[in-house]
């Protein structure tokens, strides 16, 4: 579905992301993992044309992304949940889940796209009309995300988010993001939990200063000495 050729980027005159390589075929859920500062971010953010790429090559279903501006990224079916929420605070929940359906095909499925999103998230129909910035850490990546699918995705990216959840809610956003692969949407999720998260993904990419130093399935991660080592504490 998506693919990654030789791709190089830098912030100005720092280079941040080196001859990267992988692809996300139709169906997966394909997690990249590692350090703070690897470089995980900075390829969501390239592959949604938020930041520019100095070298190599982005497609999508075989037309490219390189260089493509973020609203027609967006319109081509990829959507990049970032990290940290980015809510709107000062709107309600619905009005937030409304700001995601803002593209013509969206718009026309907007009141089917929110009853699924309030199917997968019953807590948000509950608090539908109250203030985001108001809601727990919990219940804003919820919003997030539901803001996300309805954009009706093709790929969606996720950026950390688990980040910051207790560990009951933790598990409840991963149980999620499968509930999300069901309904026939790809995701591409970065995430520092690793233990959990190669558990259940298709496969996984490992990056380390910038650099994809291993691939494979999630359980042949998981028993990788390296992974074991550096990630898992074993």
């Amino acid at each position: 579905m998506i693919k990654l050729t030789n791709v190089n980027m830098s912030y100005g005159d720092l280079q941040v992301l080196w001859d990267i390589s992988f692809e996300v075929r139709e169906g997966e859920i394909v997690v990249l993992v590692g350090a703070n500062g690897a470089g995980k971010s900075s390829i969501l953010k390239t592959i949604s044309g938020l930041q520019q790429v100095s070298s190599g090559d982005i497609t999508f279903m075989g037309e490219s992304l390189t260089n493509v501006s973020p609203e027609k990224v967006i319109n081509k079916g990829v959507v990049h949940v970032p990290e940290a929420r980015r809510l709107f605070n000062e709107m309600t929940v619905e009005e937030n889940l409304i700001m995601g359906s803002l593209l013509p095909a969206a718009k026309k499925k907007r009141n089917e796209s929110i009853e699924m999103c309030y199917d997968l998230f019953p807590r948000l129909k509950e608090r539908r009309l109250q203030l985001a910035g108001t809601l727990s850490g919990g219940e804003q990546q919820m919003v997030a995300v539901s803001r996300g699918l309805m954009s009706l995705p093709k790929l969606l990216m996720l950026d950390e988010p688990s980040l910051g959840l207790a560990p009951v809610l933790v598990q409840d956003i991963f149980d999620i993001i499968k509930s999300v692969r069901k309904q026939g949407i790809t995701v591409l999720l970065v995430e520092q939990n690793v233990q959990s998260t190669l558990t259940f993904c298709d496969r996984a990419y490992v990056l380390e200063n910038g650099h994809i130093t291993l691939e494979g399935t999630g359980d042949e991660l998981l028993h990788n000495e390296h992974v074991r080592s550096a990630y898992l504490g074993i």
